[in-house]
């Protein structure tokens, strides 16, 4: 089995668990390629991992499994690198919230020995495309949480022309919205008041980000739907966010937003449950107010 590893440089915490599930897995005859940054880091940190290789660009992607250990930021760069081979990816937890993930890093012995066995599921999570105007180096960008269309660095608001289908849907003036997946609507969507949806739902979000309009709400569609934007700004340039990757665009640029023609494939152990992520996640059911 060849397996392709993700990290990041902020798991001082937790090497010693990412040491052993390194061992376990080259225990077991793996193929181990790391991302090169990350392999840097370990080397740097643990001292040399003599049985983790460094991958070349699009090595990642021939991979059987990718192991992406972090936070959510990790799992996305992740799902960025491998998704468009369909590469299954197992999210383990070395991070804060990580509510992408499904294995915590303590428990790296049973998803060694899970991942080895198959005994786990694979949930296909839809992915948004963004298709930028010709001229651009990647005319279309994927993402798995969202995409941001957002004002620059001024208290100037921006114009929204949004159609859906090619028919018009609304126009106004605002900090931004955003478009997110259902895997993404906990993340900056939950943040400006967009609802949450169930991973496996076959829809998208549209959430407006401080709109001048008390009547704008989100908009829960189809997810077979065109989202056409046309961004109008006093400055000379916007932003547009995809999974947290910023490009500046110019004032009048028209952007397309579909989903994509892949998904990202998640390994999901047994037992695991929408219901139980988010009780345990965003802490429902705690009482917080403490004792008097």
């Amino acid at each position: 089995m060849k397996i392709s590893i993700f990290g990041n440089e902020f798991q001082h915490e937790s090497l010693e668990q990412v040491k052993l599930l390194l061992s376990l897995l080259h225990d077991t005859g793996a193929e181990l390629w790391g991302d090169p940054s990350y392999v840097h880091f370990l080397n740097h940190e643990v001292g040399e991992v003599p049985y983790l290789n460094v991958f070349g660009k699009g090595a990642a992607m021939r991979a059987d499994v990718a192991i992406s250990i972090g936070g959510d930021g990790t799992f996305l760069r992740t799902a960025q690198a491998v998704a468009l081979q369909s590469v299954p990816i197992m999210g383990i937890n070395a991070g804060h919230l990580g509510y992408l993930t499904t294995v915590d890093i303590s428990e790296t012995a049973q998803a060694v020995k899970c991942l080895l066995s198959g005994d786990y599921d694979i949930e296909e999570r839809s992915m948004l495309q963004l298709m930028l105007p010709s001229g651009y180096e990647e005319a279309k960008r994927f993402a798995l949480n969202e995409v941001a269309i957002l004002r620059q660095d001024t208290s100037s608001t921006i114009k929204l022309d949004v159609s859906l289908d090619d028919v018009a849907l609304t126009t106004f003036n605002g900090d931004g919205m955003l478009l997110c997946t259902p895997t993404g609507s906990t993340a900056y969507n939950l943040s400006v008041g967009g609802p949450i949806l169930h991973p496996q739902s076959r829809c998208f979000v549209l959430s407006p980000i401080s709109p001048h309009a008390l009547t704008m709400r989100p908009v829960v569609f189809a997810d077979t739907s065109m989202l056409r934007v046309t961004v109008r700004s006093r400055a000379r340039l916007f932003q547009v966010s995809v999974d947290g990757e910023t490009i500046d665009m110019p004032s009048g640029t028209t952007l397309r937003i579909a989903k994509a023609p892949f998904p990202t494939r998640v390994i999901m152990l047994k037992g695991h449950r929408f219901a139980r992520v988010l009780r345990t996640k965003l802490m429902w059911g705690k009482d917080n107010r403490g004792e008097e």
